[in-house]
């Protein structure tokens, strides 16, 4: 699909080749030939060919540092010749492909058949009509126009069809058009940095045209291809492209060819754009692929196992399967069997591939990104099947299966039933002129079977599911919640552990400088410039406004009485601000040395943890000016300026002296300290720029900065929230410990008195490695449990965390964990991770890419809100699950045992198709859009195991299908009676519908109905009408059936086999549907526990036997508010004895560890057995048999803390302050290891 407009973008643009287009010296072929180059032989054309970048800039008229003057129409002359920055997308799937798609329903397929035959009977005339012989099949008056109707039920049938069908569609339709949406805002939020007429501005990458000049920074995803004009120790991951995972050096002198499609991981610089669009590298791939969609599709076929051969060619795209492929982007509507159930997932799952390629932002629907042929054909998934979706497949094939079989069993004895009957026992022969009249039979009983199966699968399953997620992805928009990958939205309701960066995601990301330390003065504000030493100012403001970036700038704010506007780098723009409040101005500075004139910069990265600027002095020396995190430009430095300006020898005694008494208390209140140190070099001879690390030594510091970054206002309770819903919170952050774990505290992460773990990245390898330096699971199983923050951590450490928190075989239930990130080097840790938060304001495109949810403002109570949208998915579905059952099981059985016993169903094909598939999809739709609460955040995840139906949905489903079977039956057998009518059973074909049997369609709806009120609640809740008028849509869709059933009822007549029925009769219907409601509140009050067969179905386990005691466990964990009422009291007394058995297993276990030496894992309860564990020791002299007394502290501690778990002060001795951490720890551990450091010990607050 997508080649034909490819191709006539072509030709269009090859037409006008013959001359050097539009006055421009130089063609689109000759860029695109040019493009192709790599490396030297490129320098050598555009030295050769065009004298030089400059000669090309002349030649596309444009100005290295200028830029494009950015008058209209010299843009779009560009765009006409050179083509514009975008793919032209794949055409959407129209209306009429998506209705084909959803007719290829297996169940849809045979009802279809079934009314044709039975359409084309009913047409048929026998000759022996009149005659008596063909027995019981003409018994009964059937005058002439009751037998012209016989059509009827064959075309109501049909148009049943019809309607599911163009149901299904529309939804796919929408779905497919949310994502356009969804697509297009994901392309207008991708900008990227131009130079036009001398200013730098954000444009959208589609604006983007061959001439300009880009800035290229750290974290950027290339837009375009073009040929560096100036960069800055530039390195590219060309691995989108070449799938080469070595990150390529760029310079302008040796390899300046830059792709698009590609990342920067290192350095910053300037290009001239040269190809876009199409014409780009990734473009041509792309029409190459659109070429080549059709072959791929079929061979796609067969490799969709085949894993991609380069794992790194997997990055771009998670699992897009191909999505050119024109067969796989829809969700088919999922009634089918057994396997085709399971085929029918991973539809779903590659719609998801789909989309989310859809919405790789590449300035195209497709995804600009996908570009191998190789990742095309990978299919890999990018986690295992969701867990909803699993739990689903499984729960659709069991029902499946069970209704097939019910169907064949009604159809067999039907046909048993009725030959047995007339030619057995009534003796008749077998007439020719009466095999049609028998054939109609068959068809009838056949339409009676299908009509079974039919209503045993729950068609509206994935129609919920999908429009749960749709409407959950819409709304979550609104809370700033950007999902890219449909799934990852259930399974954040799953989430038991969030690893979240500090910056920007826990604090507000607006730095400034608060207390600095300048001259051997340590100021807690911010000084008067004029205490400040004039040459150290001097040299402080020049250190500061050229060794950053010039694209961070500080602009007036936008409204009056509005905090400035911090652009760029937030910690360089604390530092500039700095310079602000010292009454300096940095442009001038920067006016006076622009950023061509900088002659080398050693850019920032997660191993330099440093940014360096090198200037050549008017006399020939050089300058080099250095800032980075404290303590490790302070381990650089050799002299520091004193209280004149003078340099002083700085000694490591200093050293450790500054620490102590600058850095450590500032960091200990929550601030990022930052040291601004320089050194002068001699021009002659030119040191080696290169050898980085006798470059970096010997620097002079001029001061320390403390920036305060705030703790953002929502976090703490947003914090709180997370672990009342069983998550734990992990700080993940480059910052330094103390700043961390004061900012922890601040948060709510860690709580005083608590038993856990706050590290640095050094001390979490060195625990989790063994003497090979190899990273072992089971050591990883000892640290993260109590880990709360990592410090000082590099990518590589999340990465590792989060592998290991995932692969954990620690816990019953696999952890499922959500990662943030924003910086580059947060990629891996973002894929690895089961759901990941990219931030929309501060990430980088590289993380955005590999995120499933994006966080349009950075913030993280918005990930509490998608938790809880997460869980509101599950429970949506769980409710709808609930009252689909609850029709399916009692329209099977009426419909099987109605078969069995009268001939006939009681409930007509039609009836049950508009019961089945109508009210279901409307009650999917109102159940579906239940709001989520906050509820909804006071229990803990589900986990993996726990099975969709629970035990309250399994009592609720078969309380109310009794109650209903009851009513039913006894409408069915006594009907006549009590409401004095003629009896509708044992009708012959084609009779006239009964007001028997209307009555029994009637109530049966009417019962629905009102259980579809009852299934708003799942968890045994009392009250099932709370917040009812929160959703709108669910009032209107209950009302709108009820008027819906009135029409049928009143004026369906033959085709929905109805008869009028009078006010009285409808009020008896309504009142046996309103004992839906009653029945509801007696079967919330029989708890689980007397239950004890029910069973969950659909549980995603390899063991399917529970032993007895797992299963009490099970209903345990169960909610059910009514039972928590009768057994408060129980609880509170197994709370009683529960205690005093942990505490005698306590004493215990410390008597055994004092005399056995060896400890029993479940003893290590006191830090101070942690720490004298083998593992932990760090000296072996070390006796490791603690200390008597020690011991009895720790026991006395333990039991006091555990027979008293409500007073208010028992972590009394820590409350005070964050700086007297290691209260009683410190002896204790101390004895056990006095080599460790004590920082890193487990600081147990």
């Amino acid at each position: 699909m997508g080649d034909m407009t490819n191709s006539d973008f072509y030709t269009k643009n090859q037409r006008n080749d013959s001359n050097h287009e539009g006055g421009f010296g130089c063609s689109l072929m000759e860029l695109r030939s040019l493009m192709e180059l790599r490396g030297t032989e490129a320098v050598v054309k555009i030295q050769e060919d065009y004298a030089g970048v400059e000669g090309l800039c002349q030649r596309l008229k444009t100005s290295p540092t200028e830029g494009l003057a950015g008058d209209a129409t010299d843009l779009d002359k560009r765009k006409e010749v050179f083509g514009q920055n975008l793919i032209p997308p794949k055409k959407p799937k129209t209306f009429l492909q998506l209705v084909w798609e959803a007719l290829q329903d297996v169940t849809l397929i045979i009802l279809e058949i079934a009314a044709m035959i039975s359409l084309g009977l009913s047409f048929y005339q026998p000759p022996g009509e009149g005659s008596e012989s063909c027995g019981t099949a003409n018994a009964g008056a059937e005058d002439e126009g009751e037998a012209e109707a016989g059509w009827i039920e064959g075309a109501a049938i049909l148009l049943s069809v019809v309607c599911v069908v163009l149901v299904t569609a529309f939804n796919d339709w929408s779905k497919e058009k949310q994502f356009r949406g969804l697509q297009s805002r994901i392309e207008q939020e991708q900008k990227f940095q131009v130079v036009r007429g001398g200013q730098v501005i954000q444009l959208p990458v589609s604006d983007i045209v061959v001439g300009d000049i880009a800035q290229i920074k750290y974290g950027d995803l290339l837009p375009a291809d073009g040929v560096l004009i100036q960069g800055n120790d530039l390195k590219i991951d060309e691995s989108s492209l070449t799938g080469e995972s070595d990150h390529v050096r760029k310079s302008a002198d040796k390899d300046p060819m830059l792709l698009s499609g590609t990342h920067v991981m290192e350095g910053s610089g300037r290009m001239v754009v040269m190809a876009v669009g199409v014409n780009s590298q990734t473009g041509i791939i792309f029409t190459l692929l659109g070429a080549g969609g059709e072959e791929e599709e079929k061979k796609e076929k067969k490799d969709c196992s085949h894993p991609s051969s380069h794992p790194i060619a997997t990055i771009a795209t998670d699992g897009a399967a191909s999505a050119n492929a024109p067969g796989n982007t829809s969700l088919v509507n999922g009634k089918m069997q057994d396997g085709n159930m399971e085929n029918n997932q991973t539809k779903v799952k590659k719609q998801d591939g789909a989309a989310a390629m859809e919405m790789q932002p590449l300035k195209s629907a497709e995804g600009g990104e996908t570009d191998d042929k190789e990742k095309k054909k990978a299919n890999v998934s990018k986690k295992e099947k969701s867990v909803l979706q699993g739990k689903l497949t499984k729960l659709a094939v069991q029902i499946g299966k069970a209704g097939l079989v019910m169907s064949a069993i009604t159809v067999i004895i039907l046909v048993l039933y009725f030959a047995i009957d007339n030619f057995v026992l009534q003796k008749r022969p077998w007439l020719p002129e009466c095999t049609p009249v028998y054939i109609q039979y068959f068809v009838k009983f056949f339409i009676i079977g299908v009509t079974v199966l039919v209503v045993a699968v729950p068609e509206g399953l994935p129609l919920a599911v999908t429009i749960s997620l749709a409407y959950s992805v819409k709304k979550m928009m609104k809370d700033n919640n950007l999902v890219r990958h449909l799934d990852a939205c259930e399974t954040m309701g799953n989430a038991t552990a969030i690893c979240s960066d500090k910056t920007g995601t826990l604090t507000t990301n607006r730095m400034t400088a608060v207390e600095c330390f300048v001259a051997d003065v340590h100021y807690k504000e911010i000084p008067d410039p004029s205490s400040i030493p004039a040459k150290t100012l001097e040299t402080l403001v020049n250190a500061i406004s050229l060794n950053s970036a010039y694209t961070t700038k500080i602009l007036p704010a936008d409204k009056d009485g509005g905090l400035p506007k911090q652009v760029g780098n937030k910690t360089e723009c604390g530092l500039l601000g700095l310079v602000l409040d010292l009454k300096r101005d940095y442009q001038t500075v920067r006016n006076q040395i622009p950023e061509e004139k900088l002659y080398k910069v050693y850019t920032f990265n997660s191993v330099r943890k440093s940014m360096s600027t090198v200037i050549k002095l008017p006399d020939g020396n050089f300058r080099m000016y250095s800032k980075g995190a404290s303590e490790i430009v302070l381990k650089k430095c050799s002299y520091i300026l004193n209280e004149v300006g003078e340099p002083r020898v700085f000694r490591p005694r200093d050293r450790d002296e500054m620490v102590k008494k600058v850095i450590e208390p500032m960091a200990c209140s929550g601030l990022r300290t930052i040291c601004v140190a320089y050194r002068d070099f001699s021009g002659n001879p030119e040191p080696n720029w290169d050898d980085e690390n006798n470059i970096l030594t010997e620097l002079t510091a001029i001061c320390v900065v403390g920036i305060e970054d705030p703790v953002r206002p929502e976090v703490p309770d947003a914090i709180l929230k997370c672990q009342r819903a069983g998550i734990t919170v992990r700080m993940v952050t480059g910052d330094n410990i103390n700043t961390a774990r004061a900012i922890a505290i601040k948060c709510g992460i860690i709580q005083p008195g608590e038993d856990f773990l706050c590290i640095d990245g050094k001390e979490f390898n060195r625990r989790i490695r063994n003497e090979k330096g190899e990273v072992e699971q089971e050591r990883i199983d000892k640290v993260w449990p109590k880990l709360r923050v990592l410090a000082r951590s590099s990518p590589t450490d999340k990465h590792t965390l989060v592998k290991g928190i995932i692969d954990s075989t620690l816990v019953d239930q696999r952890q499922v964990v959500a990662v943030t990130g924003d910086g580059t080097n947060d990629g891996p840790a973002l894929k690895k991770a089961d759901v990941g938060f990219a931030m929309g304001i501060a990430g980088t495109d590289v993380a955005k890419e590999a995120s499933d949810i994006i966080l349009t403002d950075d913030n993280f109570s918005s990930i509490v809100k998608a938790v809880m949208w997460g869980r509101n998915v599950y429970d949506s579905i769980s409710k709808f699950l609930q009252f689909q059952l609850t029709v399916n099981v009692v329209a099977v059985i009426v419909a099987f045992t109605g078969a069995c016993i009268t001939q006939d169903s009681p409930l007509k094909a039609v009836q049950m198709l508009w019961v089945n598939l109508i009210m279901d999809t409307f009650a999917s739709l109102a159940l579906a859009t239940e709001p989520p609460t906050e509820s909804l955040l006071m229990r803990k995840p589900y986990g993996r195991n726990k099975p969709l139906i629970s035990s309250t949905m399994t009592k609720n489903i078969l309380g109310h299908g009794v109650y209903q079977l009851i009513i039913i039956f006894t409408l069915l057998f006594a009907g006549e009676q009590i409401f004095d009518i003629d009896s509708g059973r044992n009708a012959p074909l084609h009779s006239p519908p009964s007001e028997h049997y209307t009555i029994i369609f009637n109530t049966f709806v009417m019962m629905q109905l009102f259980n579809e009120i009852n299934a708003r609640k799942i968890h045994g809740e009392r009250n099932v009408f709370e917040g009812i008028f929160r959703n709108p849509i669910f009032c209107s869709i209950v009302l709108g059936t009820f008027a819906i059933q009135i029409v049928i009822v009143q004026f369906g007549g033959k085709p929905f086999s109805c008869s009028p029925l009078d006010l009285e009769k409808w009020m008896w219907c309504v009142f046996l549907g309103l004992g839906e409601l009653v029945w509801g509140q007696v079967i919330s009050t029989i708890p689980n526990s007397k239950l004890r067969f029910l069973r969950g179905a659909g549980r995603l386990t390899q063991k399917d036997e529970m032993t007895a005691e797992e299963e009490m466990n099970e209903d345990q964990e169960e909610i059910d508010h009514a039972e928590r009422e009768l057994r408060r009291g129980q609880i509170l007394w197994f709370r009683g004895l529960n205690r005093i058995q942990t505490q005698i297993r306590v004493v215990n276990a410390f008597r055994s560890s004092l005399y056995e030496g060896l400890e029993k894992p479940e003893s290590r309860t006191s830090i101070h057995n942690f720490m004298t564990h083998p593992e932990f020791r760090i000296e072996d002299s070390t006796p490791h048999i603690p200390l008597i007394d020690d011991t009895d502290i720790d026991d006395e501690a333990a039991r006091k803390n555990s027979s008293q778990p409500t007073s208010p002060n028992k972590n009394n001795n820590a409350i005070d302050s964050g700086i007297n951490l290691t209260t009683d720890t410190s002896k204790s551990a101390a004895s056990s290891s006095p080599g460790s450091p004590l920082h890193s010990l487990e600081t147990s607050l």
